[in-house]
């Protein structure tokens, strides 16, 4: 259960070694489950993104009308069409180019080359972090060609289909791009650089992690660390010798995630950004030139607070039953509702019970924010009057 609630949310938290516990039937299972999640949830959300804005009036609807002119709903079997071909594409080119690699770098056969070649890549690309290997992909942490395809397909995937749809009928012309794209394209950039630095500094000297290794090894495996948390889950570190500040690091990558509609995870960078933007306002939150409406703002503040809460809530049962420690606790916890997948090393040890409320975390972090994000949208009419305004003292 445990296992194909992980596969199906393409989160990648195993409490079995998925290389030699199960079969090779029980792998291709796994395989097509994460698949089929990672195809079923970038459809669903994109869907579900464009039926919102059946929730705002006339006048909601002309002010957006600029962001949403690539993407409508007449279209709906060319859109899917568009989602299947760019992940058939994308997950072939980078099964080739490992196979070619774990074959003629690591002396495999061309039977084993082809199939972990075409797990890791379905996998990177589904965000799902499953591995054929015990260690992830710690053994290759001084191959880059193994490590940066998986890191490159993980940005892409990230990045949600309506970026890589402005990307395809705009290319380089930023300003035709949507409100959307820019806003992840940004924040994904911000979020990449920051992790990069923030890892490689603090782990620079742990002898555990990137201390023995020489500087281009460290470079290379900081920046896979940094796209990893985002929601991917392949770890070429041992996460559970990071430094307390690194993993704090990782509780923020995690939980913010990647962009909205596609495979990643989290409360989704635009829902940080408007957060950001809302903190950070003087008068209307805006960015790019363009202001948010209440709605959006609304939207995101209620999926962080319950993501918060959710997170927060299973982290004091888990603590409550068990005698680990609360930051590996709350890594789990934060790993399970963003789908990331990445552990310390802890989920084999935990009760039950505890697996129970991890597999609920992954399910409801899969679909519940865009689930609630989709219902604010669409619910509720506005009432025909105003109550009178008063403004309690607040902090």
């Amino acid at each position: 259960m445990f296992t194909s609630t992980s596969a199906v949310a393409v989160t990648g938290l195993v409490v079995v070694d998925t290389g030699t516990y199960w079969s090779g039937f029980g792998q291709v299972v796994i395989m097509v489950l994460f698949q089929i999640g990672g195809l079923g949830i970038m459809t669903a959300a994109t869907l579900l993104g464009l039926m919102a804005g059946r929730g705002f009036g006339l006048r909601d609807r002309m002010a957006t009308q600029v962001e949403r002119s690539r993407l409508n709903l007449t279209g709906t079997a060319s859109l899917l069409k568009l989602i299947l071909r760019i992940t058939i594409t994308v997950e072939l080119i980078l099964a080739v180019i490992l196979a070619l690699r774990f074959g003629t770098n690591w002396g495999m056969s061309v039977g084993e080359a082809a199939w972990h070649g075409l797990f890791h890549a379905i996998s990177a690309f589904n965000n799902a972090g499953f591995s054929t290997f015990s260690d992830s992909v710690m053994g290759f942490q001084g191959d880059g060609g193994i490590l940066v395809p998986i890191a490159l397909a993980v940005i892409v995937s990230a990045l949600g289909f309506p970026v890589m749809e402005d990307w395809r009928v705009h290319g380089r012309r930023w300003r035709q791009w949507t409100l959307h794209s820019k806003m992840t394209l940004a924040g994904t950039l911000m979020l990449l650089l920051f992790g990069w630095l923030a890892i490689l500094l603090m782990e620079w000297s742990n002898p555990d992690t990137l201390g023995p290794m020489a500087t281009g090894a460290k470079l290379l495996n900081a920046g896979f660390h940094s796209v990893m948390p985002r929601t991917a889950g392949f770890n070429s570190l041992n996460l559970g010798a990071f430094r307390e500040e690194t993993l704090v690091v990782n509780y923020a990558l995690m939980f913010i995630g990647g962009g909205s509609a596609g495979t990643a995870g989290g409360i989704k960078i635009t829902t940080f950004m408007v957060v950001l933007a809302e903190i950070l306002r003087r008068r209307d939150a805006s960015m790019f030139g363009r202001r948010f409406g209440h709605a959006v703002e609304r939207q995101a503040l209620t999926v962080a607070s319950l993501a918060l809460l959710m997170v927060l809530c299973a982290t004091m049962f888990i603590t409550s039953i068990t005698r680990l420690p609360l930051q590996d606790v709350l890594f789990e916890t934060i790993s399970a509702f963003a789908t990331v997948g990445l552990s310390t090393g802890m989920t084999a040890q935990l009760p039950p019970s505890a697996l129970v409320v991890l597999a609920t975390l992954m399910f409801i972090g899969r679909v519940g924010t865009i689930t609630a994000a989709t219902a604010l949208a669409l619910g509720g009419s506005d009432r025909p009057y105003r109550y009178p305004e008063e403004n309690p003292i607040v902090g």
